[in-house]
């Protein structure tokens, strides 16, 4: 029977050796212009599977609130968007085709995928970095010391249930030893998150710490800059703030978090 494994890892290859080009580029060494390695990586996808790359929007710094536009479709993972992830019209569809995923070297190490979990009409979602030791045994997205914070910001502090909304990351397979997602496991991931957000279509979107917040809004400035200012995303508005997980070591910084969860309900119509 046809399959489309060859595919889908010609797909990840370029993905890497893409994400890999321009973490060169943007590392100073010169060569490497991203209009070169786009119409070269084109040149080796079938058409179908080629969705435009749009220049990216990087937001200005400024201090406070500020609305900058981001759109969804300049997402570097984008450009490796298969017709089946774009036929996907729930959640349900979007796990089918994620299925056993091999798309990155993550998938090694993993117990199981971590989708993501809560409501599929979410007006709030939550996007962290990746699973953790807990996440990736129990397959749930913030079920470990870190996730019991954010379920305590979401109960107690925003007075909602946990299942009221929804809770995903940028990848879904655990790194190891719980190091950072390396840029080509960004890539071949991203298109999966950025397709959940399309289906669930929430109002408001906190992104937690700076891998989840520079991957959104393809903005590299450090989240103490990020946070605590509106961006628009595709739709939605977005809000970065600091991760859990930086609380439990920085916990004189809530109070940080808590301005920006203030923010996030006022814009929700919900009473601090």
């Amino acid at each position: 029977m046809p399959t489309d494994a060859p595919q889908d890892e010609l797909l990840a290859l370029l993905a890497s050796v893409r994400a890999t080009v321009e973490h060169l580029r943007d590392s100073g060494v010169r060569g490497f212009p991203r209009e070169a390695a786009s119409v070269v990586v084109r040149s080796m996808i079938p058409e179908q599977s080629v969705v435009a790359l749009e220049d990216d929007h990087r937001p200005e710094a400024a201090d406070g609130p500020a609305t900058a536009p981001v759109k969804a479709a300049a997402a570097a993972g984008d450009l490796f968007v298969s017709g089946k992830l774009r036929e996907a019209e729930t959640l349900e569809d979007l796990r089918r085709e994620i299925g056993d995923c091999r798309r990155c070297k993550l998938c090694q190490g993993r117990t199981q995928i971590v989708f993501g979990v809560g409501n599929p009409n979410a007006e709030l979602m939550f996007v962290g970095e990746g699973p953790g030791r807990d996440e990736d045994l129990q397959g749930e997205p913030f079920v470990g010391r870190a996730g019991q914070l954010l379920t305590e910001i979401i109960t107690k502090g925003m007075k909602l249930r946990r299942q009221d909304v929804y809770i995903a990351n940028v990848v879904k397979c655990r790194p190891p030893d719980n190091r950072n997602p390396e840029p080509d496991e960004i890539v071949a991931c991203e298109p999966f998150l950025i397709r959940q957000i399309e289906i669930i279509k929430p109002r408001v979107i906190v992104a937690l710490g700076k891998f989840a917040a520079q991957t959104l809004l393809r903005d590299k400035a450090p989240i103490s800059r990020l946070r605590g200012r509106w961006f628009d995303y595709h739709g939605s508005k977005l809000m970065p703030t600091l991760h859990p997980a930086y609380l439990l070591r920085n916990p004189n910084d809530k109070k940080l978090v808590w301005a920006d969860i203030k923010m996030v309900m006022q814009e929700l119509g919900l009473r601090p």
